[in-house]
């Protein structure tokens, strides 16, 4: 037995070795991936019944610790539920292209439309959502191929799928999440002591073989990105989710989570995996990325069971999504220079993405990004390249924020990269590679 997970684990009940376990991993003493001693093993060793130790490793699965994989065994999750923190603004040496932030000056003014939207106020057992806000937002849903039902509005895109997952899954349920993908979305997801499917993801999405095969391993929900893929760029293609549809039509009760983010400012049209036929199944948009970060605000629609379950409970909790932030949200995109400035501010995004893949291409590096403004760049070492591009002036962010079983790489924000910074962040991203943290081609 591993000596190290022995000076870690104690205890004579559940709740003491579920305990321990859990305070030697929040302690970065037992690692992320670290294989833990099978049940005969650690019952063994102290010497308690096989049953008790079965016991604490189903506790720290339902809370997001480990992770159990059958016959391949039990091992600490690449996502602990992490211990709460408060922490202050966070500073960033050198160039940022870490943070993942629209550009500002791609971003609607806020001074014209906070004069002009309605004031009157909103009083208790009045309509929760704001007519003109649902309707421009269903119309938008259907025109790309939604199949919208009843409308929930949320306090963004991640309260939605908190209350997606409440509603719909409980405890050990497990989750099929792209990989890599949103480093909050697999939080989330463990948060709610759910358990963490990772599937590997090209840039048309989940690779088919190894989606059907984590569908037939069991699992009751997917979550998934169709276009601006965070953090790969990667888009769902027509052809993709056709052939992933297939797939999914052998799995009814799969419950289907589409994230489309970056709709308003997505350069690729949007394919969906459910349809008419799917038995359960959510999509969201939010508006952060394209209106105003600050702007929490995100409008979904799916099956009629999921949505009755959600707004059931709103009605009992919230009750409903500020007016002010409804009409502040219907008004932009009511406004035809709005909508004119996210058309202009998608090609934007698209040559600036497109302007560091050429220059990265130009120094012998290729790899692809098909929507967004994220690029993921295939690394051998993460931390050695994300500290030589620090010294060099240049602050991206380690790839392992979002993988969970993908190689390393790391992650460059390009939403407010010029043309000439473009290239002069492959030079010195190539001069970096060649030092020693050498690149992986795409």
């Amino acid at each position: 037995m591993n000596d190290l997970v022995h000076k870690y684990i104690s205890g004579n009940s559940a709740v003491k070795i579920a305990r321990s376990i859990e305070t030697a991993v929040r302690e970065s003493k037992i690692l992320s991936g670290t294989q833990l001693p099978t049940v005969r093993a650690l019952s063994e060793w102290l010497e308690v019944a096989p049953a008790t130790v079965a016991s604490a490793y189903q506790t720290l699965q339902a809370r997001g610790v480990v992770v159990s994989r059958g016959r391949r065994g039990t091992s600490v999750s690449h996502r602990p539920v992490p211990a709460s923190r408060r922490v202050g603004a966070i500073t960033c040496e050198g160039r940022n292209l870490r943070d993942g932030n629209p550009d500002p000056k791609l971003l609607p003014g806020m001074k014209a439309v906070l004069r002009r939207i309605d004031s009157s106020h909103h009083m208790y057992g009045e309509p929760p959502h704001d007519a003109s806000l649902v309707k421009i937002v269903s119309r938008d849903m259907k025109k790309s191929g939604v199949a919208v039902g009843d409308v929930c509005v949320t306090n963004g895109a991640m309260d939605a799928l908190d209350r997606v997952m409440t509603e719909r899954l409980k405890p050990g349920d497990r989750v099929i999440v792209e990989d890599p993908g949103f480093g909050n979305t697999f939080d989330l997801v463990l948060a709610h002591g759910l358990v963490l499917v990772p599937v590997p993801i090209d840039q048309e999405s989940f690779i088919p073989d190894e989606l059907a095969r984590a569908c037939r391993d069991g699992a009751q929900a997917l979550i998934m990105t169709p276009r601006a893929q965070n953090p790969t760029g990667a888009v769902l293609s027509e052809s993709r989710s056709r052939e992933l549809r297939e797939i999914l039509r052998q799995h009814p009760s799969l419950l289907i989570i589409e994230d489309d983010h970056k709709h308003s400012i997505a350069d690729a049209p949007l394919h969906c995996l459910h349809d008419h036929r799917t038995q359960q199944w959510v999509h969201m948009r939010s508006f952060s990325k394209s209106l105003n970060p600050d702007l929490r605000m995100a409008v979904m629609t799916g099956d009629e069971e999921t949505m009755a379950r959600v707004q059931d409970r709103f009605v009992v909790g919230d009750r409903w999504v500020s007016h002010i932030l409804q009409r502040i949200t219907a008004s932009l995109l009511l406004d035809k220079d709005v909508r004119s400035l996210l058309k202009s501010a998608a090609k934007t995004y698209t040559q600036r993405r497109e302007n560091l893949i050429r220059a990265l291409q130009h120094e012998g590096i290729e790899m692809e990004s098909r929507s967004g403004f994220n690029v993921w760049i295939p690394v051998k070492e993460e931390t050695a390249t994300v500290q030589a591009l620090a010294a060099a002036g240049w602050a991206v962010r380690a790839g392992e924020r979002f993988r969970l079983s993908s190689p390393p790489a790391i992650r460059v924000c390009t939403a407010t990269l010029s043309p000439q910074e473009a290239k002069n962040f492959a030079a010195v991203f190539a001069r970096v590679v060649s030092g020693g943290a050498t690149a992986c081609t795409v």
